[in-house]
């Protein structure tokens, strides 16, 4: 029995990951990875800058989306 809980949660879990990668929540963790990737000199945004910084973007240039 126990092994079927573990089996949902690591279903339920992988689930979490898929809506929030829909969602835009991984966002920041994405921007990271390739903020190091690209090798930038400077010191990436904190996560409030960042979401301060991808909300006004959006507000500015408004694209088809579905909110």
């Amino acid at each position: 029995m126990g092994s079927g809980i573990a089996l949902v949660a690591n279903g339920f879990r992988g689930f979490a990951r898929y809506l929030g990668g829909v969602m835009g929540a991984d966002a920041y963790a994405k921007y990271l990875e390739h903020h190091k990737a690209e090798g930038h000199q400077e010191a990436p945004l904190n996560e409030r800058e960042f979401w301060r910084d991808r909300t006004d973007r959006q507000d500015s240039t408004p694209q088809g989306r579905c909110c």
